[in-house]
């Protein structure tokens, strides 16, 4: 498919959607399930209004979500009180799975999540959206249902995209434009389409995200993209137009640490496809500066974007999803005997 006809046939506005009534009838026609999904770390200020409104308006008025869950990094503010007392269902990422060595990380809560959680279909949307709203859930939620073909929804925002309400000429994310599209244009040019691939909101099925492998860290949704693509091609994608996002803005040399992450997992997916042919040693230190007075020191920080495994491999995820055994690692367990 060409990405010109791809933009056209895959790329929509959530006032295509607003009409709830008839969404939420084709979700329960097709009997599915939906579950909305919430990774925090320290977001007391902004928790508590994302889980009032999605309760209210998706789950009370509109019976869309069928589960609303945080699942918490170890927040050392109010977050899980705030959000267990206004009916979240809240779980610490250490707790689930806890027969794994913990790790911390943002694509940890995700992939753990897979597990947890219960919907044929989870939406991801992060803690801190100022300017929270109902289409931050169904205007994701919206192509998977309506389209069988759709498996991963990507939303994007704030975007210089003629709609009827006319151009909107504001940019977008800084990491996305400086890095991830200079990177998909050099090595995987149909992904350009894609307006915002780092954007935290995005609602996938569950037989797509128990398939792929999950960064815990900052690479998470880069690895995504690339994964979903060439497991399922470019058809797979929608994304949605959510107008525009306030959020907290992070300083750049917090972005240089979510470049360097990204980086780490760009270049092992190129390894894993041989698009570059020859083993790579990188190193895991990243170093920055600040400065003293007149003297400059030197930050070394080590960020080693580990993965998780596919969770369809996972034993304790087979068995609670009433699976057989992990053939392949019961046959590599039997060799080694």
């Amino acid at each position: 498919m060409k990405l010109s006809t791809w933009l056209k046939r895959n790329t929509y506005h959530h006032s295509a959607f607003a009409e709830l009534e008839d969404l939420v009838a084709q979700k329960q026609k097709q009997g599915l399930s939906i579950s909305l999904c919430i990774p925090t770390l320290n977001e007391e200020a902004t928790i508590g209004k994302e889980i009032i409104l999605f309760r209210s308006e998706l789950m009370n008025r509109y019976p869309l979500l069928d589960e609303i869950a945080v699942i918490d990094s170890g927040s050392t503010d109010d977050t899980v009180s705030v959000a267990r007392s206004f009916g979240a269902d809240v779980y610490l990422a250490e707790d689930i799975l806890p027969e794994l060595d913990p790790k911390k990380g943002k694509g940890e809560n995700l992939w753990k999540a897979i597990y947890q959680l219960k919907g044929d279909i989870i939406v991801y949307i992060d803690a801190d959206i100022k300017n929270i709203h109902p289409r931050f859930a169904y205007g994701l939620i919206a192509p998977l249902v309506y389209r069988k073909e759709i498996q991963y929804v990507k939303a994007f925002y704030d975007r210089p995209l003629a709609f009827s309400q006319g151009i909107r000429p504001s940019g977008g994310g800084r990491v996305t434009e400086i890095l991830i599209r200079p990177l998909f244009s050099l090595f995987f040019p149909e992904l350009t389409g894609l307006i915002q691939p780092l954007s935290g909101e995005y609602a996938v099925r569950r037989e797509v995200l128990e398939q792929i492998p999950f960064p815990i860290g900052y690479g998470v949704e880069t690895s995504h993209i690339i994964d979903v693509y060439q497991k399922w091609g470019l058809t797979a994608f929608a994304q949605t137009d959510l107008d525009q996002r306030v959020h907290r803005n992070q300083d750049t040399r917090s972005l240089g640490k979510m470049a360097f992450g990204i980086l780490q997992t760009f270049f092992s997916r190129l390894q894993a496809l041989d698009i570059i042919h020859d083993k790579l040693e990188l190193s895991h230190i990243l170093r920055q500066f600040q400065a003293h007075d007149e003297e400059f020191e030197t930050l070394e920080l080590q960020i080693l974007e580990e993965e998780r495994p596919p969770m369809i491999t996972v034993d304790e995820y087979r068995v609670k999803r009433g699976l057989p055994p992990n053939i392949d690692k019961t046959n590599k367990e039997t060799k080694k005997k």
